[in-house]
């Protein structure tokens, strides 16, 4: 399963700031990381803010797409729905 994630680099905290819809109504996970997109640091600090919110290993996660995007792909392997949910908060409906 892969998430969309929007994330703000530099943002002062690291934090899941719960889901909302792109212009074109696309479903983002809103994330913020206190470090800068410099150098990967941010990609690896939001694979590892989702992982501990996640409560899976940091490996089990990948960036598949957006490596210097704020837009993002991240694979977080065979976890259920209903797991996202309670990690993240129930998605806005469609």
């Amino acid at each position: 399963m892969q998430l969309a994630v929007r994330v703000t680099p530099r943002g002062g905290r690291g934090a899941v700031e719960g889901w909302i819809r792109d212009d074109s109504g696309r479903l983002l996970l809103k994330i913020r990381v206190s470090e800068a997109a410099a150098d990967g640091a941010a990609n690896e600090a939001v694979l590892a803010l989702l992982a501990k919110s996640l409560r899976k290993p940091k490996s089990s996660l990948s960036l598949v797409s957006g490596q210097t995007a704020r837009v993002k792909r991240i694979e977080v392997g065979d976890i259920p729905l209903g797991d996202i949910a309670r990690a993240f908060g129930a998605p806005p409906p469609a």
